[in-house]
């Protein structure tokens, strides 16, 4: 029988953990300035299961929680803005529920299915809105500008995080995926040769919402972070090439990373998992210089991008979660391989690569913690 499950959402998966790297240290070491220390912290956290697996094998609540654990990682905070979807299509609700998974439909329209206990994150089935430009016409309001784009205490907030030493970020929709969000990963890639002038709408539309934000925040306090989440890749490479970037994504991200990156702006940190590197030099060119999570099992080998890219891309991630459920001989190897040069260099967070798999060891994640601190005290 399937173990019950006490922390089922992805809100219930959250760790705590204590930044005490504050801002100009960060930014610093992210772009090679300096390189005092080395930075270690966990990403992610579990995958859901994970919790429940550790209760049984003894981990006490602070374990659970991850605040038990040392790491050495950045003081960030966000600013209160939205650059992407504001107000609904129609109202979210659940269409069907089983002991297997929750049926439901987003405030885009779309079918959502949710397997419970694999998953936290509901993926879509059906019903994106958008196929052809007169549908993207009619919900385009829902990405254009308004005030109430930036909450009442935004600035007040901004200021509150630079004067707690904590790095200020803000995020833009990703070029890629917001239209994949919107017509599936299908249609925005058969888009991109069909129908490029609605790729770009999307991107123009979105890029004037988020252009007016930023510029609006920037003008009052310093923005150090730009994120954008794209999840475009997966083990067989991205979902879009060196020429659809060049294209589409680049005037995009070019033209908001060009407005923070004139008022002081240092990092731009793009999210997505999967092999990336057929389109690294296309997203440098766009302005990208951090990269997230970085993993292995998608090729992803954070000692040989070091070595291609040099001081033009920081990142961080990069430790094979899996290699936490084999041997300590295992895990040492995999410490031993990709600590010492990333130390060196600098430009790192060091961090595994995406949240910790079900099946490993409390034992195991106790000793990879040992194993780095031993590394990056010597």
């Amino acid at each position: 029988m399937p173990r019950k499950l006490i922390w089922p959402t992805h809100s219930d998966l959250a760790i705590r953990t204590t930044p005490t790297v504050l801002r100009d240290e960060y930014l610093d070491h992210m772009t090679f300035r300096r390189n005092d220390r080395p930075l270690f912290t966990e990403i992610f956290g579990p995958l859901v299961g994970l919790k429940e697996e550790w209760l049984e094998q003894g981990a006490t609540p602070e374990e659970l929680d991850f605040s038990a654990f040392r790491y050495r990682c950045p003081a960030t905070g966000g600013i209160p803005v939205n650059t992407g979807q504001m107000g609904q299509l129609c109202q979210p609700c659940v269409l069907a529920e089983t002991d297997e998974f929750i049926l439901s439909r987003d405030s885009l329209g779309r079918t959502m299915r949710l397997y419970k206990g694999v998953a936290t994150l509901p993926l879509p089935e059906s019903g994106h809105p958008v196929r052809t430009m007169d549908d993207w016409r009619r919900i385009r309001p829902l990405f254009e500008f308004s005030e109430t784009r930036l909450a009442e205490d935004w600035e007040a907030t901004a200021r509150a995080h630079l004067a707690a030493g904590r790095a200020t970020v803000v995020s833009i929709p990703g070029g890629f995926d917001l239209p994949r969000q919107l017509m599936g990963e299908a249609g925005v890639c058969v888009a991109y040769y069909d129908q490029p002038e609605l790729i770009h709408d999307i991107l123009r539309t979105v890029g004037d919402t988020a252009a007016r934000v930023l510029d609006t925040v920037s003008r009052a306090v310093t923005v150090d972070i730009l994120s954008v989440h794209e999840d475009m890749a997966g083990k067989s490479g991205p979902l879009a090439g060196p020429r659809q970037v060049q294209e589409f994504i680049r005037p995009y991200y070019r033209r908001l990373w060009g407005l923070l990156a004139e008022r002081g702006a240092r990092l731009f940190d793009q999210d997505s998992d999967g092999d990336m590197n057929a389109v690294i030099p296309a997203f440098l060119d766009a302005g990208v210089n951090c990269m997230h999570p970085m993993e292995p099992a998608a090729n992803m080998d954070i000692v040989k991008v070091r070595q291609r890219y040099g001081a033009r891309l920081a990142f961080y991630g990069g430790i094979d979660k899996h290699v936490l459920r084999r041997s300590p001989a295992e895990i040492t190897a995999e410490l031993e391989y990709k600590i010492p040069p990333l130390v060196a260099t600098g430009g790192c967070v060091l961090a595994l690569d995406h949240r910790i798999p079900n099946g490993t060891p409390l034992a195991n994640y106790r000793f990879y913690l040992q194993k780095v601190w031993e590394m990056l005290s010597c």
